[in-house]
């Protein structure tokens, strides 16, 4: 019998559960952003409407997917970013 594979352990970042909850978060905030946004651009065609859709979709999940990992990997160093300012680099 085969081994499960529907757990990790992962080390560091969970990359599994940035890309789930990216696309979760991209549907309930892209949908009304991409909604709100429409009302003040000009879209006469079905093709200009998806275009639009695309476009400004895309850009709601760059912005959350970095968001989310960010996330991540704050929560994964615990609560406490690893690269501050004050710390001298190698």
């Amino acid at each position: 019998m085969p081994e499960r594979v529907d757990s990790t352990d992962p080390e560091g970042v969970d990359f599994g559960w940035v890309m789930q909850v990216t696309f979760v978060l991209t549907i309930v905030v892209g949908a009304p952003v991409v909604a709100v946004a429409s009302t003040v651009v000009a879209l006469p065609t079905w093709g200009a409407k998806a275009g639009f859709a695309v476009r400004v979709g895309a850009l709601v999940w760059f912005v959350t997917a970095i968001a989310v990992y960010l996330y991540a990997r704050r929560r994964e160093n615990g609560g406490t970013d690893t690269t501050t300012a004050s710390e001298p680099q190698d």
